[in-house]
């Protein structure tokens, strides 16, 4: 059997500040268990994602440094249509994240934005536009 991708992992300087965020996407994140290190849980489909504090990844790794220079990383959410697209953008940048892209019809078929999650990952939020192939 092939390797199966089962978590990705989230390393972040805030976890509360960063399970919010999340949250905020619809994530039903639950609270820390124990040290307020790291927090996981599994969405429909068996798909883990994992949170770690900068701190419990350079216990775990000494001589670890954050990246610079640029996200390694982005997550993208579908969203059911482009005004969800649209509305979720507005309340997140209402709610006071940072915009990388707003909203724009994209010409592989998708409107498309981008948000910076509280350790500047892109998040890109995307609905197919009617009439695109997918």
């Amino acid at each position: 059997m092939a390797p199966v991708l089962n978590v990705v992992g989230i390393v972040t300087r805030d976890l509360a500040a960063s399970l919010t965020f999340y949250r905020s996407l619809g994530l039903d994140l639950p609270e820390p268990d124990g040290p307020d290190d790291h927090v996981e849980t599994t969405l429909p489909g068996g798909l883990r994602v994992a949170w770690d504090t900068v701190e419990l990844v350079r216990s775990l790794t000494p001589g670890w440094t954050e990246p610079s220079g640029g996200a390694r990383i982005t997550l993208a959410f579908l969203c059911d249509d482009a005004s969800e697209v649209d509305a979720t953008y507005d309340a997140l940048v209402g709610g006071g994240y940072r915009s990388l892209h707003e909203p724009w019809d994209a010409f592989w078929g998708q409107r498309y934005a981008t948000v910076l999650d509280p350790d500047d990952n892109p998040v890109d939020l995307f609905a197919w536009l009617p009439g695109s192939q997918h």
